[in-house]
């Protein structure tokens, strides 16, 4: 059980911490609302989304249907992944960000699946109430993703110059995302940076277990 601790413990914090500021949100703000965190830099932007990871869409009511469902089996296979690697000790590195994906995939299902039976709507006038007598917005596995951290860092025009978008308006960074979905981009963006430490490391370590069997 000892190898589960970390991995388990880093799965806990980003779920709590994804899910207690999809609450204060949903609660505390109606739709379209700014909180500036720094200047006009960093906002707290409370939007929803039907689809995928940073307000990308997903059509119709079948689309949200399969994504859901999509996406709680994949989190059952990283989740059996992650146990596997955790069993055959795997690079700890590895693991703790195969964590955070999982974390980042469980917070976004859990909206998903469960926000528009105990929410209802959250709209530009009116805030979202917590089990509400009429019931939630939804049903289940048609719930919105809640997104609120917003960077809009550089604003302006493209030169006239540019082909193609001379003179046009550009925004960076433009996405609004949430928590989970800043695990799932953390753990893959590490992973692909250092995968040479981790798979090469684990290779050596495979060398010298095998060396060991034959020597016995």
């Amino acid at each position: 059980m000892k190898g589960y601790n970390r991995p388990l413990l880093l799965i806990a914090v980003i779920l709590f911490i994804d899910q207690v500021s999809k609450f204060w949100v949903k609660l505390n703000m109606t739709i379209g609302q700014d909180f500036n965190i720094i200047g006009n830099k960093f906002l707290i932007h409370f939007i929803e989304n039907n689809g995928m990871a940073y307000g990308m869409e997903f059509g119709g009511e079948f689309g949200k249907l399969f994504l859901t469902l999509f996406r709680i089996v994949a989190v059952i296979g990283i989740g059996y992944g992650l146990h596997y690697m955790v069993k055959n000790k795997y690079h700890r590195g590895f693991i703790l960000n195969v964590a955070l994906i999982f974390a980042g995939a469980m917070g976004n299902i859990i909206d998903s699946t469960f926000y528009g039976v105990i929410f209802s709507e959250s709209t530009f006038y009116d805030k979202a109430v917590l089990f509400p007598e009429s019931g939630g917005y939804s049903s289940l596995f048609h719930g919105k993703v809640v997104d609120m951290l917003y960077f809009p860092l550089i604003e302006g025009n493209f030169p006239d110059w540019l082909p193609i978008w001379g003179g046009e308006h550009f925004l960076f960074f433009r996405p609004v995302f949430n928590i989970a979905d800043s695990a799932i981009s953390v753990g893959v963006f590490l992973i692909l940076i250092f995968q040479k430490r981790y798979f090469k490391e684990e290779h050596i370590e495979k060398e010298s277990i095998h060396s060991e069997v034959l020597e016995d």
